[in-house]
């Protein structure tokens, strides 16, 4: 059998990362969101959980490997206009619920959600507060940049009722973060850890990127070391994708600079080897949690899902985001918000959603989305409870695209057996390559070239 660096070289090819199925390069541009609107009143007549998503845009400062939505400002007053704004979207959204509906999931991503000053913060928690019923059991998580974030702004987090948090570390090295135009001491990741703990928000996850300019695999193994110290309970640990043709901001980073393939490789495995050592789970896609943490938990037992912002402990719950150019999942319909800030006022100032994109998903559509993401969440994936749901027969139904499993077998990434599929531990690292088996999309031969590696 090949080894996981073979694999690697063999499986590393472009892919989507499917937080959606289809993709949100399939998505169409419309003119109005008249059709976003009767789907989502259809889909509420009866009270269901919800996830929300607020995308805050807004940074001091660019980091040159950035591929997010974002806008560069100084002007933090602009955060009290986009809360406004942000205030009419919820009103808008709040009518198309079930009254009785309730908000288990919350995050605030960006850009950088600790730009707003602590009681711009406070003033969004009580505005989402005031319009949505919060479920006993919510899980209430926000983005924070440390470089960003006071004790003031700790303490207004806990207030609105944030009990996760993820911090932006990237990487501990000083001379990586000078070549990506991001220098962030270590003692401030610390020191926002530990206000963080202090204001009982407990549950703290660190994103780290490999591949960047400037790394060795003594660097990142260092960066490892550092960050252990801290005790995280989950890591997003990223392979950095280069794509300056769609994020522009990459153009300023010196590409000699670059470790090779084989060096981002081994920084992988290497983070691979060090994280399970010190008792982490690799739930796979980046992601690692530790034995006992609820994605860990999730996994275990068959509820994990994904979604817009990664894999989450609650299976079945339709996800609006609000902001600029956020993407909603709501059933069979995906839109996505309008990326122009001026676009997203003067639509809401209209009274409309500020949709720009959708995508009304087919049967097959449905069918696909959710066999892919059975394989991207469960170890086991059964047969029955798939064709009892769908009232297909899976290896008739995919039947052009079951062949393709046998060399995912013979390289040990599956197990085929009569009533399912196992995901082995070596096939987590390969998740993407294995959902691509089902994408018809792909298959059609389209766009790969706007997704990054798979590994």
């Amino acid at each position: 059998m090949q080894t996981e660096r073979d694999l690697i070289q063999k499986y590393n090819v472009p892919g989507p990362r499917y937080t959606s199925y289809p993709t949100a390069v399939q998505f169409q541009e419309i003119d109005n969101s008249e059709t976003v609107i009767y789907r989502l009143k259809k889909r509420n007549g009866e009270p269901r959980n919800i996830s929300l998503y607020f995308h805050v845009p807004f940074c001091f400062s660019l980091c040159w490997y950035c591929g997010c939505t974002k806008i560069i400002t100084k002007n933090t007053d602009r955060g009290d206009v986009y809360i406004d704004y942000l205030a009419k979207e919820m009103d808008l959204i709040k009518e198309q619920l079930h009254s009785e509906s309730e908000v288990i999931q919350l995050h605030m991503g960006g850009g950088t959600p600790t730009f707003l000053k602590p009681d711009q913060l406070r003033r969004l928690g009580t505005e989402i507060r005031k319009r949505f019923r919060y479920h006993k059991e919510i899980e209430f998580s926000v983005e924070i940049d440390p470089r960003t974030c006071s004790k003031e702004h700790v303490s207004a987090l806990a207030e609105i009722g944030v009990n996760r948090a993820s911090l932006g570390v990237q990487d501990t090295n000083e001379d990586v973060q000078k070549a990506i135009h991001r220098i962030q001491p270590f003692e401030q990741t610390e020191q926002v850890t530990r206000w963080l703990r202090e204001a009982w928000i407990n549950s703290i996850n660190f994103d780290l990127i490999y591949g960047l300019p400037k790394q060795t695999l003594d660097t990142f193994q260092q960066t490892l070391r550092d960050v252990q110290t801290l005790d995280p309970d989950r890591y997003a640990v990223y392979s950095y994708a280069h794509l300056p043709n769609l994020m522009p901001s990459q153009r300023l980073l010196n590409e000699e600079d670059f470790p090779t393939p084989d060096e981002k490789l081994s920084m992988l495995m290497m983070a691979i080897d060090t994280l399970e050592g010190e008792g982490y789970r690799y739930i796979g896609m980046d992601h690692f949690s530790k034995e006992g943490d609820e994605l860990t938990k999730a996994l275990e037992e068959g509820t994990l899902q994904r979604n817009f912002q990664g894999y989450s402990t609650h299976a079945n719950t339709d996800m609006y985001a609000l902001g600029m150019s956020g993407i909603s999942m709501v059933d069979s319909i995906y839109y996505q918000n309008t990326k122009d800030l001026d676009a997203y006022y003067t639509e809401l100032d209209n009274g409309n959603l500020p949709v720009i994109k959708q995508m009304i998903l087919s049967e097959d559509d449905r069918v696909r989305r959710d066999w892919i993401s059975r394989l991207m969440c469960k170890p086991r994936v059964s047969f029955s409870d798939f064709n009892k749901k769908w009232n297909v027969d899976v290896k008739s139904y995919f039947a052009d695209e079951w062949h393709r499993l046998d060399e995912l077998e013979e390289d040990g990434l599956i197990i085929q057996l009569e009533e399912e599929i196992q995901i082995t531990e070596r096939g987590r690292l390969f998740l993407r390559n294995i959902a691509m088996a089902f994408d018809a999309y792909l298959s059609q031969g389209k766009q790969t070239n706007r997704y990054s590696k798979t590994v």
